[in-house]
């Protein structure tokens, strides 16, 4: 099997119909593979896999690897780091992609060690320069800097990337691949921790990351207290509640709704923006928002700028005010 080039992405399919970050690196991967002249391929571990497999192909890959056993049934770092650490010396890929999931953050570490190569975790972007290399790029200090990394002289190149960062491909129908059937190997680890049992208990939000709409809030709606109202329109319009960094850091809102280098990116249809100035390291991560509505008493900032539709007033008030008229429209 031909590898030289190529891009192999790990397949996620645990949380499939909420996290689509596999499908999203599938999509820049193959947006790289046409810079390097590589394929595309998806490496998948499990049981009764088919229709993840037919997804991968439908969304980009050209080639999937796949390992489908009853044993593989329930997911084991130890046994899934090993098969993904063997496939990777068997085939030398160049270059191997992750989702920056928990799943994505547990095996990845422990695979670029094995492998003994280099890993930029949570990246936001990824390139390839004029050598041909891939240009991992990630959040640094804290969010307040961003670095372009490569990997000079090991291979393969790795990098988990941060869920939301890029947009999944249009499903086609008509994509056919390569699909690699693979037997386990005959002298599989014996696993040290043996799960006896689980529970599958769905997110009862979709998250910012695939919201259609996202209530985000700053500094600028003045308290913890005030800041609970964006909950509450969030509830009304069916949508997620994001925030800043300065927000997080005050407990008004726990880490997992912070948009920005350290935080989430987002691509939502209609953003709102109350009280938020407009830091770089918020800004850069909904770039890719459809519409942006922006409240705040200074028409200067930078999300004001940045808007469809700016409003000059307390970012407070308004919300109460958007609040009021829906419930009102709702009566009526």
């Amino acid at each position: 099997m031909k590898t030289a080039n190529d891009i192999w992405v790990l397949g996620d399919y645990r949380n499939y119909f909420q996290s689509r970050v596999t499908l999203q690196i599938l999509a820049r991967a193959k947006h790289l593979a046409a810079r390097t002249g590589g394929q595309v391929c998806a490496v998948v571990f499990g049981h009764q896999m088919d229709e993840y497999v037919g997804e991968y192909l439908a969304h980009g890959a050209d080639r999937v690897l796949l390992m489908d056993d009853p044993a593989l049934k329930r997911y084991s770092i130890e046994t899934y780091s090993f098969l993904l650490t063997r496939l990777v010396e068997t085939h030398r890929p160049e270059t191997l992609l992750v989702g920056a999931t928990r799943f994505g953050q547990e095996i990845a570490p422990r695979v670029a060690k094995q492998l003994k190569t280099g890993l930029t975790a949570d990246c936001i972007d990824l390139e390839i320069d004029e050598s041909g290399r891939l240009v991992q790029i990630a959040p640094s200090f804290g969010g307040n800097l961003v670095a372009r990394i490569i990997t000079p002289t090991k291979r393969p190149q790795m990098a988990t990337v941060r869920p939301g960062t890029f947009q999944e491909l249009v499903h086609d129908n008509r994509a056919k691949g390569e699909v690699i059937r693979l037997p386990l190997p005959k002298d599989m680890p014996k696993e040290r921790i043996r799960c006896i049992s689980s529970e599958y208990r769905p997110s009862k939000t979709k998250g910012i990351e695939q919201a259609d709409i996202v209530i985000t809030g700053g500094r600028g709606m003045g308290s913890k207290g005030k800041f609970k109202k964006l909950f509450e329109l969030a509830a009304i319009m069916n949508g997620e509640v994001g925030a800043t960094r300065p927000v997080v850091f005050s407990n008004w809102i726990g880490h997992e709704a912070l948009v920005g280098q350290a935080g989430k990116s987002i691509r939502p249809k209609i953003l709102f923006s109350f009280g938020i100035s407009g830091a770089i390291q918020h800004t850069a991560a909904l770039m890719d928002a459809d519409f942006i509505v922006a409240i705040n008493k200074n028409p200067n900032a930078t999300m004001m700028k940045m808007a469809d539709v700016a409003i000059v007033a307390d970012a407070n008030q308004v919300c109460s005010g958007i609040i009021r008229a829906i419930k009102e429209k709702i009566r009526d």
